[in-house]
């Protein structure tokens, strides 16, 4: 994909600078705070339901999910993101319908059409690999059964591999000549140095498949060194852990000028947290090319909602591979039969307490 740059070349900043509220008060945060245990169609990230505290705030509802093994100094950007959709809402946005990618997680090949079945019209899919336990053969068996039920479809595939940094450097470059044609592979090794090196053997080899960072940028220290280290061509940003859209809209700026591509995912967000991805990608600015075609977001990461057997409220149709865009009430009735046991509630309850030492 060819290098862009911005529409305007002095564009006025699309997010000025606004006034923050008050921090709200951490009793009125937990007394607006509901803990929910969402069952899963298909297992991700070795769990069969989703636990998260959903907060009721005067700007709308915001989520904190952390993963469960995350501690509070990670954990607490979560927290951001869901006091900043609770309490500040979200930037005015820029279009009205946002294109999404599936998510196939490692399931065995044979399974593939039944989870695709749940993204009528995508034509853009992400394709967990690099699974403990599994093999290269197994990931190529699930990317090729993939990429047979788009164009048997009718559409022309478009495919993305995440490995989450289950490979070494070699590993990478095996499992890129193995499986492309690819969009590209995301965060195929773990350090960004791995990163910077897959990228090199990549171009020095002759393969065209673009490298793309996920956790390099939000899982350290300094989310621009992926760009200082020219590590990856992608930049894949989640605003519940890089603290909000806000956050999310300045550093896909950033990246962006520095000639990453962006595209917005979710981490597995109830409805409430999509809202998040799916507001972040409306307030993304659009680009021109070299040949003056305005390009809009990529397909974004934010259908994982389909993965859940319940939620929060009514599933979002998927038509034609995109997504309206909402903002998310969710159901008294769903709050209340997925509420997650006592224990839960509480362990929840502690940990946003924990978080909000460090806001």
């Amino acid at each position: 994909m060819p290098i862009t740059h911005p529409a305007d070349p002095h564009p006025a900043d699309p997010h000025p600078a606004e006034p923050h509220p008050a921090k709200p008060e951490l009793a009125d945060v937990l007394d607006r705070a509901h803990v929910v245990s969402l069952p899963l169609a298909v297992k991700f990230r070795g769990v069969t339901t989703r636990e998260a505290l959903l907060i009721e705030g005067p700007a709308g509802w915001g989520e904190f999910a952390p993963f469960v093994e995350y501690g509070p100094a990670e954990a607490v950007q979560w927290l951001r993101a869901g006091v900043e959709a609770a309490w500040e809402g979200f930037p005015a946005p820029q279009r009205e319908h946002i294109e999404v990618n599936g998510t196939i997680p490692a399931v065995p090949a044979s399974q593939v059409p039944e989870v695709m079945a749940r993204y009528p019209g995508c034509r853009t899919f992400k394709i967990k690999v690099a699974e403990p336990g599994q093999c290269l053969a197994d990931d190529i068996a699930r990317v090729e059964a993939v990429r047979a039920e788009v164009a048997a479809a009718g559409r022309a595939p478009v495919l993305r591999v995440d490995a989450n940094g289950g490979w070494n450097v070699d590993q990478a470059v095996e499992a890129a000549r193995a499986l492309m044609p690819l969009d590209y592979i995301e965060q195929p090794c773990a350090t960004v140095e791995e990163l910077a090196q897959v990228r090199q053997q990549l171009m020095r080899a002759g393969l065209f498949v673009r490298v793309a960072a996920d956790e390099s940028i939000r899982r350290v220290e300094d989310p621009y060194r992926v760009a200082q280290l020219r590590a990856a061509d992608v930049a894949v940003l989640k605003p519940a852990p890089l603290g909000g859209v806000r956050r999310l809209l300045s550093l896909a700026q950033d990246l962006h000028a520095q000639h990453l591509d962006i595209t917005v995912a979710s981490a597995l967000d109830t409805a409430v947290g999509i809202d998040m991805g799916l507001h972040a990608v409306a307030a993304l600015p659009g680009y021109v090319d070299d040949e003056d075609i305005v390009v809009t977001p990529p397909a974004a990461g934010l259908a994982t909602g389909s993965l859940f057997l319940e939620d929060v409220c009514p599933p979002r149709d998927i038509v034609e591979g995109h997504l309206p865009l909402t903002r998310t009430t969710p159901e008294p009735a769903r709050l209340e039969s997925l509420a997650a046991p006592g224990a839960r509630k509480d362990w929840w309850f502690t940990r946003l307490q924990e978080c909000w030492q460090l806001l």
